[in-house]
């Protein structure tokens, strides 16, 4: 009888306390009074809140997509609250929360401001032109509500008349958009000013594309090669499951990189590269790239990627998955949709796969480490080290999606391929709502291959042999070889940086693992006085060619380090690069054949 009663009450307490959840209402307001001073009003209702004597708000430290502690709290200033037009006690409790003192009022106001004024993907920016909000940059969420829904106004500054945003329109109301809960808010970027934007409709569901910055973009082209890559990317996974999605694309000068988001995506491009054969080929593949992400990481995805902790790293041995896959699949696609020839195809896989191997950190640093250690990636945090210790998880991963594609294909016979995995993964993770193992993507490699990839995972995913690039290209029937196999060319192992223009001065910008540099003692930040009697101003041209000289000799090099002359002797070392070449195998078996049209997508 005790149990039931307990049990009873359990379920009234829990009933009443989501109830209450249930009734807060928050509604955000955003405006732009300064944008040419870059920053963005926000002002926050939270209704039905009277529990107890305060609440607390909490800026993320991080957004989802990008691993790195960006303490987004550090551009908040003028917080401050009101209850019933009055205003009231707040106070910062830690670096990015803030306390509000209601005294069980049932609904306060809280307004700050946000300073934005770094452009990337992932952060928020404003200026006199337009407004991107990154949404983790913008919105505070109250602590232990993730799970409340919200609506978003947003009132652009005078001559912006757009906004362009995966959230949902709240219906008869301008610039007003819904959110089931902060996830979703988080996850949705909002372009506010006067983008150009354009649609197209591709796998049932409508596409709108925002153009910021201008750009010598052919809008009828684009629409037809992004409908392309949708199609060709929904076919792997059987389904979209999108009714909406938007490309916010920002044009600059220079401009790169892409964020994911669930029904979004923000992509940086150079305005003018279009017109170009390559430059265009860049952007389609960023294109493919993030909107694989559609499915890998915001669908199937590690099991420690949802829910977020949006306060503290989230730890997975994953994105070699999550990112390197969706680094592999653009080229696959673009083959597919007609965009790239088969050579480009193997050379760009081949490229990769030299990347890694040309890295002395993928001699150190495995996928599933390179994954966990993704908050302090030296991509994000630089390092003049990094190269050393550190292999990218996207580089790897790609290299690892190539090599599991090829061995599944040729387990089957050509029946199977990686893109059975990967649908057979997204749907799983579909069915039990939640993301997957290691062990569990692992498990379903097998099953669709009928092979064991232990060996595989301990060689390429948890360890760091080199790649047995030959092996399994041959089973495509395309022959690849190393063309500085047996050659044994001299290098010094250092790369250079010229520094004061017009100065001569030669400074050393890296120096690489196992090279003579490194051996010989040649540090970053080294001046280069002479090379073998050079003077500074020839120095980086005898840097270049070092290949006049014969592995085990001894250049002398003087340097300056800080402010002292120094004499190194460093004996050169054999350069350890790969350069590979491919052919085609005429000779190839019926099973080669099959992996290789397996492989290209028949």
């Amino acid at each position: 009888m005790f149990i039931k009663k307990s049990i009873f009450g359990l379920i009234v307490f829990l009933s009443i306390t989501m109830a209450a959840k249930s009734q807060v209402k928050i509604a955000f307001q955003v405006s732009f009074t300064e944008p040419q001073a870059h920053y963005a009003e926000v002002e926050m209702n939270m209704a039905g809140i009277a529990t107890k004597n305060y609440v607390d708000v909490k800026m993320p430290v991080w957004t989802p997509g990008s691993y790195l502690v960006r303490e987004f709290a550090k551009s908040v200033e003028g917080f401050g609250a009101t209850v019933g037009g009055k205003a009231v006690k707040a106070e910062k409790v830690n670096k990015n929360t803030w306390r509000v003192y209601t005294a069980k009022a049932n609904a306060v106001k809280i307004n700050y401001r946000v300073y934005a004024f770094e452009i990337s993907v992932r952060t928020a920016f404003i200026d006199a032109s337009h407004a991107f909000l990154s949404s983790a940059n913008i919105f505070m969420f109250p602590a232990g509500m993730i799970k409340t829904p919200s609506t978003v106004k947003i009132i652009p500054f005078t001559g912006w008349d757009k906004v362009s945003t995966g959230l949902e329109p709240v219906a008869g109301q301008k610039f007003t958009y819904t959110a089931p809960d902060f996830d979703i808010l988080y996850d949705s970027p909002l372009e506010v000013g006067n983008q150009d934007i354009f649609e197209f409709t591709a796998a049932g569901v409508k596409h709108e594309v925002a153009m910021y910055g201008g750009g010598n973009y052919d809008k009828e082209r684009l629409k037809v090669d992004m409908a392309k890559i949708v199609e060709q990317e929904t076919a792997v996974f059987g389904e979209n499951p999108n009714k909406h999605y938007t490309f916010i694309v920002h044009n600059y000068a220079q401009g790169g990189g892409g964020l994911e988001h669930l029904n979004s995506t923000v992509l940086g491009a150079s305005r003018n590269a279009y017109s170009s054969e390559r430059g265009y080929q860049g952007f389609l593949g960023l294109v493919a790239h993030e909107y694989f992400h559609l499915w890998n990481v915001k669908r199937l995805r590690p099991i420690a990627l949802g829910p977020f902790d949006y306060e503290n790293e989230n730890y997975t041995t994953n994105l070699w998955i999550a990112e390197g896959f969706t680094s592999y699949y653009p080229n696959k696609v673009m083959l597919r949709a007609g965009l790239i020839n088969p050579e480009g195809f193997v050379n760009a896989n081949l490229g990769g796969i030299g990347t890694v191997m040309n890295t002395p950190g993928s001699k150190i640093n495995s996928a599933a480490e390179s994954s966990f250690n993704a908050w302090i990636n030296p991509a994000y945090r630089p390092s003049e080290n990094g190269n050393n210790t550190f292999i990218s998880y996207y580089s790897k991963g790609q290299v690892i999606g190539n090599l599991m594609d090829l061995e599944i294909i040729n387990a089957t016979k050509g029946a199977k391929s990686l893109d059975d995995v990967m649908k057979a993964m997204y749907l799983q993770c579909k069915t039990l709502k939640r993301g997957y193992t290691d062990a569990e993507f692992k498990a379903m490699v097998e099953k669709v291959s009928g092979i064991s990839f232990t060996n595989f995972w301990d060689k390429y995913v948890t360890g760091t042999v080199d790649i047995e690039y030959a092996k399994y290209f041959a089973y495509a029937g395309i022959n690849v070889v190393n063309e500085n196999e047996g050659k044994s060319i001299p290098y010094l192992g250092a790369s250079v940086a010229r520094t004061s223009v017009g100065t001569g001065k030669v400074i050393i910008g890296s120096v690489s693992r196992g090279s003579g540099a490194w051996n010989g003692g040649l540090n970053v930040n080294d001046e280069v006085v002479t090379i073998d009697g050079a003077p500074a101003e020839m120095a980086l041209e005898k840097m270049s060619q070092i290949t006049s000289k014969k592995v085990g000799d001894v250049i002398k090099v003087s340097i300056v380090r800080d402010g002292l002359k120094k004499d190194l002797d460093i004996t050169l070392t054999a350069n350890p690069a790969v350069r590979f070449i491919s052919t085609i195998n005429e000779n190839a078996t019926p099973l080669q054949l099959a992996v290789r049209k397996k492989w290209f997508g028949n």
